[in-house]
């Protein structure tokens, strides 16, 4: 029996207290195994918070469940169960932010620097630019999962700037340094950025290895950020 089935299991099909009942399946079910635990808490995290947004603007359009598909890989046999949970987090009386708090604790035990989350929003970002642009709806959203992350404005406007950016994308908020910064302190920035959200730290945190696409995309904005502040003070 795959865990998604020992999860499922325990759950009921009907939108009734769903949200309870699946956040105290994880916590019992996989009882014992705490890095397990932590892989299905993140993983049902996304599905349920993606089906959500899908219904921000109003319109889900098959682009974002194509992007959806590929944030979160799942092997062809557990399809049904993925899309039975999509469904129930869909239907749930609960709002998304009931889902964001009661996951991101399972998650991240409160640590709201925890790389876990922030890959959860970068996941829901290439779901909402999917078709093109992020609604505003959509940007509300994400702004409110982000503060039951217990993320800091600042840290969603750097999470942002990687993905939204109408005048083409800023290095300097992408790191997270200013411009009156000397450049060894955005090296040593840059360096810090680059070990804290190395994909093989990610996964022994408990990042799915189905995220390492997010992953990657995270660390060639981080390179690509750092090599044009680079060329910048070299060429003033």
């Amino acid at each position: 029996m795959s865990f998604w089935e020992k999860l499922l299991s325990s759950v009921a099909d009907t939108a009734t207290n769903a949200l309870n009942s699946l956040v105290e399946a994880i916590r019992t079910v996989f009882e014992g195994d705490p890095e397990t635990r932590r892989k299905v808490a993140f993983s049902v995290a996304v599905i349920a918070l993606s089906a959500k947004m899908a219904k921000a603007d109003g319109v889900v359009t098959e682009n974002e469940v194509k992007a959806f598909q590929q944030v979160f890989h799942y092997p062809e046999e557990e399809a049904r169960n993925v899309a039975r949970l999509y469904n129930m987090a869909k239907q749930d009386v609960a709002g998304y932010e009931a889902y964001a708090e009661k996951l991101s604790g399972l998650c991240s035990s409160g640590d709201a620097n925890c790389p876990l989350l922030e890959n959860i929003l970068d996941g829901l970002f290439h779901i909402a630019k999917a078709d093109g642009a992020v609604h505003e709806k959509e940007i509300a959203f994400l702004e409110n999962v982000a503060a039951v992350f217990r993320i800091s404005e600042e840290h969603f406007e750097r999470i942002t700037a990687r993905h939204v950016y109408v005048e083409g994308r800023d290095p300097y908020i992408v790191l997270g340094v200013s411009r009156k910064d000397d450049f060894h302190t955005i090296k040593q920035r840059y360096r810090s950025l680059v070990k804290e959200h190395h994909p093989d730290r990610l996964i022994a945190r408990g990042m799915p290895s189905s995220f390492h696409a997010i992953a990657h995309d995270r660390m060639a904005k981080f390179n690509a950020a750092y090599s044009a502040i680079e060329r910048e003070l070299r060429a003033a």
